[in-house]
C-alpha cells in the first residue's frame, strides 16, 4: 500500500527513535520506497530539525529524541502546564462531550476533571489520559482507536476515525510542539499530526493549551490553521502583535497569568 510522505517519515521518525542511526538503504529496505525518495525526506527532516543527516542515512538529533519523550515533556514547563490547565477548566461545562489530545498538557485538564464534580464525556486519544479519567464514575472515556508505539502514550493514525461518526465534540482540547502566525498549531509526531487533522475539522471549538515558550517555535507539521482556532489559553501576556493578529483572526487569547 502506497505511503503519503507523512506516513514515511512518520515511520522514518520511528525508526530513529529505536536505533538512533540508519543509512538510506536500510530505510529503502524497510519502508519499500526508494531511495532518492527517502533522500528527500530525510532533507526535509533535517530543515525541520528532526535530525542531521550523514553521509548515507541519518542520525536522530539528541535534543529531538530528548523532546519527544512523554516523560520528558511531561515534567518540562510543568508549573506553566497547571497554570494553563486550571483555566481551561473554566471552559468545561456539564454534560459537554470534550475531546482531549494526548499532550502532557491535556494529561494536567484530565488530573483537574477527575477531581471536579462534573458530568461528562471525554475522547481522548492519550493513554495515560484515560487511565486518570476512568476512576471518576461520571466521566464516561472514549478512546480513539489506532496504533501505539513503544515510545509513545498516544494513539496514532487514523484507524479509529469512525468513532467520530458517532460523537458530537463541543470542544477540542489540543496542546502543539509549536505555534506560529504563518503556519498556526504544529507537531512534530506526523501520524499523530494525521489523526488530529480529523478531530480539528470535526470539533465545533478548538481550544489550543500552548505555553508561551512555543509561541513563535515552528514543528514538523501544521494540524491546525489559524482559521480552526477559536481560543488559546498559555502561561502568561504574549506579544501584543501577536494578540493583535490573532485578534484579527478572531482568536481569543486568555492568559492564564
Amino acid at each position: 500500500m502506497k505511503m503519503f510522505a507523512s506516513e514515511r517519515r512518520g515511520r522514518i521518525m520511528d525508526l530513529l527513535q529505536e536505533r538512533k542511526r540508519i543509512t538510506v538503504k536500510e530505510l529503502a529496505s524497510e519502508i519499500g520506497v526508494s531511495e532518492a525518495t527517502l533522500r528527500t525526506d530525510l532533507n526535509k527532516m533535517e530543515m525541520d530539525g528532526l535530525l542531521t543527516r550523514t553521509h548515507g542515512g541519518a542520525i536522530l538529533n539528541e535534543e529531538q529524541d530528548n523532546e519527544t519523550s512523554f516523560n520528558v515533556r511531561q515534567k518540562k514547563n510543568k508549573k506553566e502546564k497547571m497554570k494553563i490547565a486550571e483555566k481551561a477548566l473554566e471552559f468545561i461545562e456539564e454534560k459537554q462531550c470534550i475531546l482531549l489530545d494526548a499532550s502532557s498538557t491535556a494529561l494536567e485538564l484530565a488530573q483537574l476533571i477527575k477531581d471536579s464534580p462534573i458530568r461528562l464525556t471525554v475522547v481522548t486519544t492519550g493513554l495515560q489520559t484515560a487511565i486518570e479519567l476512568k476512576e471518576n464514575p461520571d466521566i464516561t472515556v472514549i478512546m480513539i482507536g489506532g496504533v501505539v508505539t513503544n515510545r509513545s502514550t498516544s494513539i496514532e493514525g487514523t484507524l479509529g476515525m469512525a468513532i467520530l461518526d458517532e460523537v458530537n465534540i463541543d470542544i477540542m482540547f489540543t496542546s502543539a510542539n509549536g505555534f506560529s502566525l504563518d503556519n498556526g498549531l504544529e507537531d512534530f509526531n506526523l501520524y499523530e499530526v494525521e489523526l488530529k487533522k480529523e478531530i480539528v475539522k470535526r470539533s465545533s471549538k478548538v481550544i489550543a493549551l500552548v505555553d508561551s515558550s512555543k509561541i513563535g517555535k515552528s514543528s514538523s507539521a501544521v494540524f491546525a490553521k489559524l482559521d480552526q482556532i477559536d481560543k488559546i489559553i498559555t502561561d502568561e501576556p504574549i506579544n501584543e502583535d501577536i494578540t493583535n493578529q490573532l485578534s484579527l483572526n478572531n482568536i481569543e487569547v486568555v492568559s492564564a497569568d
